[in-house]
């Protein structure tokens, strides 16, 4: 399962090719991307300018005439998955400074893509302090009464896409309602309005509960929530503060995200901020390879917007201590025990960002629980099984029906 030989451009480029299950992607559009980097030199650069215009083709009538409905709406679908897996990329290219523009050109692929959906999602805006929380409620055709309805949480760099893929069509085809949103951290809070994780998620997740029980499609009783990649430590932490959480997944299961930085990044952070962020300007920054320093902007910059800016403008960002603090303050070892909801918990083989939290979390729980490892065998190893999405779904929604289907 090697596209690149750099394990960060490899998992980006499994996750587009695994999307594919799903409608996502295509096969033969990703290799062939995969092929065109490797063969011009693999680097953020080419990685970012292959895939920008890989979307930009798809947004465009293929060849032969014009798009249909089903044409369009397929292709504005992968069209937002290659804007995504450029803009991942993008702050280590020669343009970082088009961050913003990226986002918004995927963010336009796929409203695209929902309004061409049959029946498209509900747009809404859900009050949170003083940016309200973009939502998309995918709802079922027929007026079948109340449904369960699952909140789909991202984690801290995917993208509206990720959520069609871990949890959206497999819910609608199972007869459920999905809600896929932009928490503070992520999306249009992130990129547009500025807004950086909190680790108070519970007042994040409240008022898109309050929102659900409103309506008159969903099963206030039957409200499920889970949480992808760092979204394993979001969804856990509402869920154990909003009781009206009937079922929750984590997956993975994370405890401490901050324990998924390099021990060498962790070592910069003292107790005095000073100290830290001399450490890091003096010592660390002016070793830092431009790859390195790269990566370390792309994963600060959802918990400082003075890190984004700095990144947009090709600057490695100055205060190291501040969102370094943020990253620590999610640590939810000590709240894990008032979860009440049933819970599973997903771990992967060769997990590689949260290794040995999963087990953890699920030790520390004291609701009725359930662990799974996804492996190797089945082709599902690696952090969210980029490449067994499928799998991934069958397991989760399988152990979702069974939980709820006994209240």
């Amino acid at each position: 399962m090697t596209l690149f030989q750099d394990p960060g451009f490899n998992f980006s480029g499994l996750l587009a090719l695994g999307a594919s299950g799903y409608g996502a992607g295509e096969v033969g559009e990703v290799l062939t991307a995969a092929n065109a980097i490797n063969k011009a030199g693999l680097s953020a650069q080419t990685y970012t300018q292959t895939f920008k215009k890989l979307g930009d083709q798809l947004l465009k009538a293929p060849e032969g005439g014009e798009s249909g409905r089903e044409t369009t709406r397929s292709r504005a679908l992968r069209a937002a998955q290659y804007y995504a897996q450029a803009l991942f990329f993008v702050l280590g290219s020669d343009d970082p400074g088009s961050e913003e523009r990226l986002y918004r050109a995927g963010r336009d692929a796929w409203d695209t893509f929902c309004r061409l959906c049959d029946p498209a999602p509900v747009r809404d805006s859900v009050p949170y302090g003083k940016t309200p929380l973009p939502v998309w409620f995918f709802g079922q055709a027929d007026s079948g009464g109340r449904r369960p309805t699952v909140i789909l949480t991202n984690g801290s760099d995917g993208q509206n896409v990720d959520m069609w893929t871990y949890g959206v069509s497999a819910a609608l085809e199972r007869g459920w309602n999905a809600l896929v949103y932009d928490g503070p951290g992520q999306g249009q809070l992130l990129f547009v309005d500025r807004v950086t994780f909190t680790p108070r998620w519970e007042t994040v997740v409240t008022p898109l509960v309050d929102w659900l029980v409103a309506r008159s499609d969903v099963d206030a009783d039957k409200i499920a929530l889970t949480g992808l990649s760092m979204g394993g430590d979001l969804a856990p932490r509402a869920a154990a503060f909003e009781q009206r959480i009937a079922a929750l997944v984590a997956m993975p299961g994370t405890l401490t995200p901050w324990l998924g930085f390099p021990q060498q990044i962790r070592e910069i952070l003292t107790p005095d901020k000073d100290e830290t962020n001399n450490i890091w300007n003096k010592e660390v920054v002016p070793e830092l390879p431009p790859a390195a320093a790269a990566t370390i902007k792309k994963r600060m910059e959802p918990f400082s917007v003075q890190a984004m800016l700095d990144a947009r403008e090709g600057r490695t960002f100055t205060d190291f201590y501040t969102p370094a603090q943020r990253i620590r303050a999610l640590d939810i070892s000590d709240v894990v025990g008032r979860i009440k909801a049933p819970t599973l918990v997903l771990d992967y083989e060769f997990e590689q960002f949260y290794p040995g939290q999963p087990r953890q979390m699920f030790d520390k729980l004291t609701a009725p629980k359930e662990y799974v490892k996804l492996t190797a065998a089945t082709g599902a190893q690696l952090h969210c099984s980029p490449m067994a999405p499928q799998e991934h779904c069958e397991v989760v929604f399988d152990w979702l029906q069974e939980t709820l289907s006994a209240r």
